[in-house]
């Protein structure tokens, strides 16, 4: 048989007694499987490496923890990061200044807006709530919830806040750069409504402060609580904290509600 197959005796013999002693991955296989579903199985190879070492002070290598879950055929379930796509000549779109440069003072309603897109995840799929904050008071101008991260959330939360809200040319409003922002039709809209786009740095969120704050205060205080909402239940959730935010949630900083600080500069 060895001849046939072109090995050594003393290889055969080796592998023999190899397969005939327990697998050394047992032990930590067990370990990263715990750690995984410790983790809602959220956890990728770099925070199960360090689940292992801090929950059973076991040291192991995290290259010796990703082969492992490769080997069990697990990973994240969080949802990854698509990869930034290069857009091509051909391709339409619009580059703005970082115009607003971290200055989020106003000294009237309707001068700077900011604005951006979260993911919040439910029972249908990934929902995604755009949202319009006034950066004078604090007010959200406008918000709109869809199953689609598209151009459309985008153009249409803008043509909400156009309606509720009295613009006037000189308007600032500032994003990050998602290929949304940087679309013909988010062009063509702002250019119609005469307002000035703004752009924050590539990969730097504090140049959007004002609205993550908002982001973090909504998905803390009011969709924490529960686990998975259905896409309807998210919905009237996030209107009714918006209504809550605007017209009872008191700031610290200016001791009113946005709404108060809103009513007393007319």
């Amino acid at each position: 048989m060895c001849k046939f197959f072109g090995i050594s005796r003393a290889a055969y013999y080796a592998w023999l007694k190899r397969i005939s002693q327990p697998d050394k991955d047992t032990e930590r296989m067990r370990l990263v499987q715990e750690a995984w579903e410790k983790s809602r199985k959220t956890y990728g190879y770099r925070r199960i490496t360090l689940w292992i070492e801090q929950h059973k002070g076991i040291s192991i290598n995290h290259k010796a923890v990703l082969r492992l879950m490769n080997k069990m055929h697990i990973r994240s379930i969080a949802r990854r990061r698509k990869p930034y796509k290069k857009m091509s000549q051909l391709d339409i779109y619009h580059r703005y200044e970082n115009i607003l440069d971290r200055d989020f003072s106003a000294t009237k309603p309707n001068q700077k807006w900011v604005t951006d897109i979260t993911y919040i995840l439910t029972k249908q799929g990934w929902a995604y709530l755009s949202t319009i904050k006034d950066l004078f008071d604090g007010f959200i101008v406008a918000h709109q919830l869809g199953r689609e991260n598209s151009v459309r959330l985008v153009t249409d939360t803008l043509k909400q806040a156009k309606l509720k809200e009295k613009v006037t040319d000189g308007l600032l409003i500032h994003s990050d750069q998602g290929h949304q922002y940087t679309s013909q039709a988010y062009f063509v809209l702002t250019q119609e409504y005469h307002i000035t786009p703004s752009m924050s740095r590539r990969g730097n969120c504090w140049d959007n402060a004002p609205m993550e704050n908002f982001f973090g205060h909504l998905k803390e205080e009011a969709l924490r609580h529960l686990k998975t909402p259905s896409f309807q239940q998210a919905q009237e959730i996030i209107d009714d904290y918006v209504c809550f935010y605007n017209y009872e949630r008191i700031q610290l900083k200016t001791r009113q509600t946005p709404y108060q600080t809103r009513c007393l500069s007319s």
